[in-house]
C-alpha cells in the first residue's frame, strides 16, 4: 500500500484485514474537483476521514496584492466557477464601500438579476451532479437544459458562460436590453413549468429518499461551530441569509422567503436548494418589473485604496462570501483575504460522517455542494 501522507497511523494489527486505508480522490468523480480524502475504513464503515487540500491552489489572494485593484476583476470569476457572479458583485461592492462610490440604481438592479440567474444555474449544477452521484442520470439532462438557457442569456451581456467578469466598480460593463428581458421572462416560465417534473423525478423518488433522508444529519449547533453557511446551514433549520440578515444592494426592495429544513439531513439540503430556485425567480421577476431607467456606470475617477481596512459580505450560491481588504493609500491592495463558504462547509465532514457507510459518506458530501477550486483559491 505504501506510505500515505496522512495523520492516520498505519493499521496496528495486520490480522484485522477488514481495516484499511482508502484514497477517495484526488480524481474521484464524486469530489467534483481535485480533492483527496483519505479514509480509515473498517469494512464498509469510514472510521476516520481526512480531507487533503491544495492540489489546485492558484494563489488568488496573493495575486491581488501584486496588481492594481482593477486587475483583480478576472480573478473573481475563477474562484467559484459554479456561481461566479456573486464573487464579481462582492469584490466591486468592497471597493465601492472603501472608495465611497455610489452605484446607479439601474446597475444595482442588473447586478441582482445576473446574480440570481447565476444562483439558479449554480443550483442546477449542484443538484444535477449530486443526483447523478447517487445513480440517477435523467434529471441532470433536464437541469442542464434549463441551465444552458440561463448561460445563453448571460453570455449575451457578459461575453462569458462560466467565469464571468461583468460587474465593475461603479456599476456593470454592459446594460441589458428588451431582448434580454424577454428571454429572461421566457426562462422563468420554462423553469417553473418543470418543477412538477423534478418533484416526480427526484423529490418523490423512493431510491433518492432512501439515500438522503436521515443521512448526514447536521445539527444547528454543529453547523454554527464550523461556520457553515448557505443551504448547508439553512437545511439545518436556521434561516440565515446575508440578503435578509445584512441587506445590501437593492435586495431590501424585493419580497422573497428564506427556505429552511427541519431535520438537517441530506434531503433537507437538497430541498432548500430546490425551493431557492423559486425564490430567485421571484426576485428576478420583481427586478424586471421595477427596473428603473438611467445609467449603468457611475463616473469613477482614479481610485486609491485609503489606508485602513474594509470588508463586504454577499450571499453566494453556497453561502456567505466575505472580502476583507487592507489598503495603504495606493491603488494596489496591501492585503486581500477571501472567506469562501465551501471551506467551512467541508470542515464539518469528518465529524458529520465518522462511522457512516461509505455510500452514505458520498451522499452526505455531495449534499454539501462543494466547489474545490473555491477552497483551493
Amino acid at each position: 500500500m505504501g506510505t500515505l501522507t496522512t495523520r492516520f497511523s498505519t493499521i496496528q494489527d495486520p490480522d484485522e484485514k477488514h481495516k484499511f486505508l482508502l484514497n477517495m480522490g484526488p480524481q474521484h468523480p464524486c469530489t467534483h474537483g481535485v480533492l483527496r480524502i483519505v479514509l480509515e475504513m473498517d469494512g464498509e464503515y469510514a472510521m476516520g476521514i481526512d480531507p487533503i487540500l491544495g492540489y489546485g491552489h492558484r494563489m488568488h489572494e496573493k495575486m491581488a496584492e501584486c496588481r492594481q485593484w482593477s486587475g483583480f476583476y478576472p480573478n473573481t470569476g475563477r474562484i467559484d466557477y459554479g456561481g461566479a457572479i456573486p464573487y464579481n458583485h462582492g469584490y466591486c461592492a468592497l471597493i465601492e464601500r472603501m472608495a465611497g462610490i455610489e452605484v446607479p440604481e439601474r446597475a444595482e438592479y442588473i447586478r441582482v438579476i445576473t446574480v440570481e440567474l447565476n444562483r439558479i444555474a449554480s443550483h442546477f449544477l449542484g443538484v444535477g451532479a449530486y443526483v447523478i452521484d447517487l445513480g440517477a442520470f435523467t434529471p441532470i439532462l433536464y437541469m442542464f437544459d434549463d441551465r444552458e438557457d440561463i448561460l445563453d442569456a448571460l453570455e449575451d451581456i457578459t461575453g462569458s458562460r462560466l467565469t464571468y467578469c461583468h460587474h465593475r466598480v461603479g456599476g456593470v460593463s454592459k446594460d441589458i436590453d428588451d431582448l434580454f428581458i424577454k428571454r429572461t421572462r421566457a426562462i422563468i416560465k420554462n423553469i417553473r413549468s418543470r418543477f412538477d417534473m423534478y418533484d416526480r423525478l427526484v423529490t418523490g423518488n423512493i431510491i433518492f429518499q432512501k439515500r438522503t433522508k436521515d443521512v448526514g444529519i447536521i445539527p444547528v449547533e454543529m453547523a454554527r461551530r464550523y461556520g457553515a453557511t448557505g443551504p448547508v446551514l439553512r437545511g439545518s433549520g436556521l434561516g440565515f441569509d446575508i440578503r435578509k440578515n445584512e441587506p445590501y444592494s437593492v435586495y431590501p426592495e424585493f419580497d422573497f422567503d428564506i427556505p429552511t429544513g427541519e431535520n438537517g439531513d441530506a434531503f433537507d439540503r437538497y430541498m432548500v436548494r430546490m425551493l431557492e430556485l423559486e425564490q430567485s425567480l421571484r426576485i428576478i421577476e420583481q427586478a424586471l418589473d421595477k427596473l428603473p431607467d438611467g445609467p449603468v456606470m457611475a463616473k469613477v475617477k482614479r481610485v486609491k485604496l485609503q489606508p485602513g481596512d474594509c470588508s463586504f459580505s454577499v450571499e453566494a450560491a453556497r453561502g456567505m462570501l466575505t472580502y476583507y481588504l487592507v489598503g495603504d493609500g495606493s491603488n494596489v491592495p496591501y492585503k486581500l483575504k477571501i472567506r469562501v463558504p465551501s471551506y467551512s462547509n467541508l470542515s464539518l465532514l469528518e465529524e458529520l460522517c465518522k462511522g457512516s457507510l461509505i455510500a452514505d459518506l458520498v451522499s452526505a458530501m455531495g449534499s454539501l455542494d462543494l466547489i474545490i477550486p473555491e477552497i483551493d483559491r
